[in-house]
């Protein structure tokens, strides 16, 4: 089977991975919004490291359907793992959409997120992935644990 990797604004995952540190932050853990593409997705999101955690707040996506969100989850984790962080926290803006991605949902549920009232934030679908090494594996975030 031939795997193609999907592209971010047109560097690899590995690419972008390899960059240092402070290039990483300064460019995407900014806590402020940022548009970019991932394949033939476009999305609208911000990124920061709070309280041991990567923080993945993603307001809109449009298109995709190749495997964005895997890669994007890939990334992420390796990202909190060699920062030593213990979990990647995801909030998907995608519950009250004018043209609702039905599709996105099913991949969501699926992969374990929940519609959970975030504070200050509204109702999202929210997930916590752990990665410390004492916990490894998949929680969900509890209601208010934030």
């Amino acid at each position: 089977m031939n795997h193609r990797s999907i592209d971010i604004e047109g560097y690899t995952p590995e690419e972008i991975l390899a960059l240092p540190d402070a290039q990483i932050e300064a460019f995407f853990l900014m806590g402020t919004p940022l548009a970019f593409r991932v394949g033939t997705a476009e999305i609208l999101g911000q990124f920061e490291v709070k309280a041991e955690r990567l923080i993945l707040e993603l307001a809109h996506i449009d298109g995709g359907g190749e495997g964005v969100l895997p890669t994007l989850a890939a990334i992420a984790k390796r990202y909190a793992q060699r920062r030593h962080l213990k979990a990647v926290e995801w909030i998907v803006y995608a519950t009250n959409c004018a043209r609702p991605n039905l599709k996105l949902r099913r991949v969501l549920e699926r992969r374990g997120f929940q519609v959970e009232g975030i504070e200050g934030k509204g109702d999202c679908y929210h997930f916590i992935d752990e990665v410390s090494e004492e916990t490894k594996g998949k929680v969900r975030a509890k209601q208010g644990q934030r």
